[in-house]
């Protein structure tokens, strides 16, 4: 969604739940992607899934984006697992986020913000190739011409990748901490004409 997080998730996670004929105490887990992306999503995201914890007990896990990414081509079996991979999401921008992971699916650097440009040096630095893979895969295709590389098609960060990235964190014995929003860029704030004057002149 674009807007209006706030307004749609939590009918939506009702509406899921009745469904499924669960009450909100039968949760053992919640589980939020912490980032990238926009600061309206993240925001809400996390606020609704420490809600939920905080009232129903259950274990609150935050993943990132590529880790769920990364989950869910290791769990669907549709690509090799003797590639590296390249994950690249939409920043809604000329540019991408962009993370690469192992054969291990072990991350190889920390999440950053990349111009279509750069793109080959970092697929360069597969040997052997890569899985090329995220919700921008197919736009960022474009910027690799003549680099080998192979498309993973239709691997946004869809929930069934965030549960598994969840399930591996907690399968690893590492201590969970409280989730924190990952942003790569700062945020966009326009002040009204003379407010910084009038802040600084009060302070």
């Amino acid at each position: 969604m674009r807007h209006g997080h706030a307004e749609a998730l939590v009918p939506m996670i009702d509406a899921a739940m009745r469904r499924a004929h669960l009450k909100p105490r039968a949760l053992a887990m919640v589980v939020t992607t912490v980032g990238p992306g926009g600061f309206t999503g993240i925001r809400a995201g996390l606020a609704t899934a420490r809600g939920i914890a905080l009232a129903t007990g259950a274990a609150l896990v935050g993943v990132t984006g590529f880790a769920a990414v990364a989950a869910l081509i290791e769990t669907s079996q549709q690509a090799g697992s003797q590639s590296g991979l390249l994950i690249v999401l939409d920043s809604r921008r000329d540019d991408f986020y962009v993370q690469g992971f192992d054969r291990k699916r072990e991350p190889l650097w920390p999440p950053q913000v990349v111009a279509p440009p750069a793109l080959p040096a970092l697929a360069a630095q597969f040997d052997d190739g890569v899985l090329l893979a995220g919700d921008a895969a197919e736009r960022a295709a474009a910027a690799l011409a003549g680099k080998p590389f192979v498309l993973v098609p239709d691997t946004a960060p869809y929930a069934r990748g965030v549960l598994a990235a969840a399930l591996k964190r907690l399968d690893s014995g590492i201590p969970l901490e409280p989730p924190r929003p990952l942003y790569l860029r700062p945020p966009e704030v326009t002040f009204p004409a003379g407010a910084r004057t009038t802040q600084g002149a009060a302070s």
